[in-house]
């Protein structure tokens, strides 16, 4: 019998054939470039510092000691400057999903309470996650919901400037009296040494710190006149300072109390941006 004849034109059918074959079993996707998927946007495992909420074009800043925390395992922990909250938080890329999650109940002011309503129903559902150095933007799909956070270190007991944020007592938290903000302040230094301002006098005294118990030893303070809210204030720091207290330090919050629940919440003095 005669053999077929294998020419050039032969081969090349052939080659095209396998070709096309090749072609056809190729999976999609092997191409580097295809079905490419973004990495996670590094937003878990740092300490978030809220520091404004915007809903309808109108900007609301965040209270000090607003934060939040996403760890790795998907579970938020954070603080709305009152209230603390937890929520599950799953992250694809550059998109966080955030569920309704839950809340302590604690009695706060009315301007906290108004924030707090305000974080948690911006908090929720699909966020486009943005990061530029330190600072994370959270923006709905809208576009007029927008979260503005930047990260923070931890802020130590000791050698941390502490600016008295809100009075304690019991489960209830309120504001400073008015007129008194932001002038009492306290540090304790690495020897145990305690100095700051009451809200109108300077004091010094001293901290034994073992646990989560702090005991100040004799205080001592300068003599000047003080207006009613500030009297009102140093008369409430002074029962703090003035003996023991249970002490709570959350990353840059801190609560001071004492036995009958009497205390106050004071936050880290923030870190300067170079």
């Amino acid at each position: 019998m005669q053999k077929p004849r294998t020419t050039a034109a032969t081969v090349a059918a052939l080659a095209s054939l396998l070709a096309l074959a090749a072609c056809g079993t190729e999976q999609a996707g092997t191409d580097p470039g295809a079905d490419t998927v973004a990495p996670d946007v590094p937003v878990t495992g740092v300490h978030w510092a809220f520091e404004s909420v915007t809903v309808a074009g109108k900007e609301t800043r965040a209270p000090a000691g607003a934060d939040v925390e996403i760890e790795k395992n998907g579970r938020a922990k954070g603080n709305s400057g009152c209230n603390h909250f937890g929520a599950a938080v799953a992250v694809n890329g550059d998109t966080l999903t955030v569920s309704t999650g839950e809340t302590t109940e604690m009695g706060c002011p009315a301007e906290l309470q108004s924030f707090e309503s305000t974080l948690h129903k911006a908090f929720s559902g699909t966020l486009k996650a943005k990061l530029d150095g330190d600072r994370l933007t959270l923006t709905a799909p809208d576009g007029k919901t927008v979260l503005a956070l930047t990260s923070e270190p931890a802020a130590p007991l000791n050698g941390t400037t502490w600016n008295v944020t809100s009075l304690l007592s019991g489960d209830t938290a309120a504001s400073l009296p008015q007129g008194s903000e932001g002038k009492a302040h306290f540090v304790i230094d690495k020897n145990g040494k305690v100095s700051g301002n009451l809200g109108c006098n300077n004091f010094s005294t001293t901290a034994r710190i073992s646990g989560r118990t702090i005991d100040f030893g004799e205080i001592t303070t300068t003599r000047m006149r003080c207006t009613g809210p500030q009297m009102d204030l140093e008369t409430e720091l002074y029962k703090v300072f003035g003996g023991t207290a249970t002490y709570e330090l959350r990353h840059r919050a801190l609560t001071l109390s004492t036995a009958d629940g009497e205390g106050f919440g004071a936050t880290a003095k923030p870190v300067a941006k170079g």
